[in-house]
């Protein structure tokens, strides 16, 4: 997975990170032994919290909010804040290199 990440790790690193993986892994397969057919699918652990709920009060309101289309910055004007462009896009610097 390192490899995969680009990530350069020590020896001692990749011991490391083996035992949190393994660890992680034998997690898993503990949850996957639990048996639950019948439990209804939730969306909040907690439904006292949850979107609705009287003690979630406003603090999930946005949870239940409508999709309404609003006005995105206009090109011209993002492309004005950006340090570098070539005019159409953002320029970066290259960041990865393998």
């Amino acid at each position: 997975m390192a490899d995969l990440a680009n990530l350069e790790l020590t020896a001692e690193e990749r011991a490391r990170f083996v035992k949190d993986l393994n660890s992680i892994l034998e997690y898993i397969g503990r949850l996957n032994e639990l048996k639950t057919d019948d439990v209804p699918p939730m969306t909040q652990v907690l439904s006292s919290y949850g979107a609705g709920s009287e003690a979630a009060g406003d603090k999930f309101a946005y949870s239940q909010r409508d999709d309404t289309l609003r006005p995105c910055l206009p090109h011209e004007e993002a492309l004005k804040n950006a340090p570098d462009s070539d005019g159409s896009f953002f320029k970066v610097p290259k960041v990865i290199e393998k």
